[in-house]
């Protein structure tokens, strides 16, 4: 039996299986790409703004486009004037916008791993009523076709069912701990940073604007401030 005769086996029901079994592939192939722990959470980050801050050369600008781990932290930077609590809140509050992203698309895989084992179920009780209406019948003999295309219904949507969800739940998963993976990682990136500034004698020494925008002498009268903003120098008379 091919796919094509298995498709018709299996009946109506198999639409559905087919359209889960698309939608799983789909996720989990994104998921694959996307929840990629060096793309999220590269090693070294903390480190590097650390030094970064001690220089007075960090660029929030860059920081954030650098990865989701750096605008996390570039969101804690923000506030390091405000006190150490600021800082941890803004940091949670960010770690937060990004694990969620992170689980983008698991609940629905979840869901598909859930219900296509009671769809391949519900195939098996209909097949299984119509190999028994045809045999209340008293003419299953003449019938063997009917007979075999019920049971037939029976045992290949509930394969179908189990094929999609054992992979499904499978891949949900190992997503769930990989998001715990580079939670942790983000937690001690971001807790080195933290630790760092509680300690950092310093006056912290920020900047917003792109790197080619905020390079000193290129805007001619202009100089950065503090806090990374560009103010007006003022010419000596």
């Amino acid at each position: 039996m091919d796919m094509m005769d298995a498709l018709i086996a299996g009946g109506w029901l198999m639409v559905p299986l087919l359209g889960c079994s698309l939608v799983a592939t789909v996720i989990i192939i994104e998921r694959l790409w996307t929840l990629r722990a060096r793309r999220i959470a590269p090693y070294g980050l903390g480190q590097e703004v650390c030094q970064l801050v001690a220089r007075g050369q960090v660029n929030l600008y860059w920081l954030e486009g650098h990865s989701p781990l750096g605008g996390v932290l570039a969101a804690g930077l923000r506030n390091a004037r405000l006190g150490h609590e600021q800082v941890r809140a803004r940091l949670q509050e960010a770690a937060t916008a990004v694990i969620h992203d992170m689980e983008r698309f698991l609940s629905p895989l979840g869901t598909i791993a859930a219900i296509t084992p009671l769809i391949g179920l519900l195939g098996t009780v209909v097949g299984m009523i119509e190999v028994f209406a045809v045999i209340v019948t008293g003419d299953g003999a003449s019938r063997t076709a009917d007979l075999a295309g019920g049971i037939s219904r029976a045992l290949v949507t509930t394969a179908a069912g189990l094929t999609v969800a054992i992979p499904s739940l499978m891949f949900h998963r190992y997503f769930q701990r990989r998001v715990e993976d580079i939670t942790v990682r983000m937690e001690e990136q971001a807790g080195q940073v933290v630790e760092y500034l509680a300690h950092y004698p310093g006056e912290l020494v920020l900047a917003e604007r792109h790197a080619d925008e905020s390079r000193l002498g290129q805007r001619g009268d202009d100089e950065l401030e503090a806090d990374g903003r560009i103010a007006p120098r003022v010419k000596q008379p």
